[in-house]
């Protein structure tokens, strides 16, 4: 599992430099131990949440961030289609705009669909901004890769723009694979229901969950609910107001839950009315 593999080393980090001057400033197994507890708390500074105009100023942000990119992702394979831009006035409406914040929405959708928008530029701001905010950063890269789905596929030119994005925002070439994988299987429990009383999945419907979860059917049943339980975590929406995403767009994260929660459920209601269900 890339993703939380690459997250526990980052989580880590703080800690690992921590001990390591503690242990030269302080030394012995006290200093290591000081060293620790100081990295975790420059690990918490770097993911926790902000506050007054941090906050306001990581919102404005992202907001600029995904309206601008959305349509530069529109535009990337040389038409704007009337899927993608039907995807675009969904999120709108789904943000609930007032008159004026849609129409600063539109404008920044077709300034980055113009010649001569700088994906670079938007992007340094962006992780001047908000890069230490994990969860707003997946956040970004999931809006994008939903629009230049919207059409049904994911056209080369399109993914070569989001691919560059993600190496903005730090995402490894195998973690954003993965995060389209995750993101397409996802999709495929919008709307759906998993619980009691629901049919006998299909082994293409089970092994999207699984995708969905990014885990596979060999991991354990611990290692599926931890995935499970880290990517609710990640969408949630105290979380994401704290970590400074706009309010008006939190509905978005809760579909994501829901789809997470669905194909969730679909492992679990085979894993528990199987009696071998890794052989299924």
């Amino acid at each position: 599992m890339p993703e939380q593999i690459y997250n526990s080393e980052r989580a880590m980090l703080g800690k690992i430099i921590g001990a390591i001057f503690g242990f030269i400033i302080a030394g012995g197994a006290f200093g290591a131990v000081l060293g620790i507890y100081l990295g975790h708390q420059f690990d918490r500074a770097r993911s926790g949440p902000i506050t007054g105009g941090q906050q306001q100023q990581a919102q404005d942000s992202f907001f600029r961030t995904v309206f601008s990119l959305l349509g530069h992702v529109a535009k990337a394979d040389g038409r704007v289609s009337s899927d993608e831009i039907t995807q675009a006035e969904q999120l709108m409406d789904k943000m609930r705009l007032d008159t004026a914040t849609r129409k600063e929405a539109i404008s920044l959708f077709k300034r980055g669909a113009s010649a001569d928008f700088s994906v670079d530029q938007t992007m340094q701001e962006f992780m001047r901004v908000c890069g230490r905010y994990n969860n707003l950063k997946r956040q970004l890269l999931n809006y994008l890769i939903a629009l230049a789905m919207a059409d049904g596929e994911l056209d080369q030119s399109e993914q070569d723009v989001l691919a560059k994005i993600a190496r903005h925002l730090g995402f490894s070439a195998a973690l954003f694979e993965q995060f389209i994988q995750m993101i397409k299987a996802q999709s495929q429990f919008r709307g759906s229901h998993s619980g009691p009383g629901a049919s006998r999945p299909s082994k293409d419907q089970l092994a999207d969950a699984y995708r969905a979860l990014g885990v596979s059917s060999d991991d354990s049943d611990s290692q599926i609910k931890r995935a499970y339980r880290k990517l609710i975590s990640q969408n949630h929406p105290d979380k994401l107001i704290g970590q400074g995403m706009p309010e008006d767009m939190v509905n978005l994260a809760t579909e994501k839950t829901q789809e997470i929660q669905a194909a969730y459920e679909l492992i679990v209601c085979l894993l528990y009315t199987s009696p071998s269900p890794r052989d299924s």
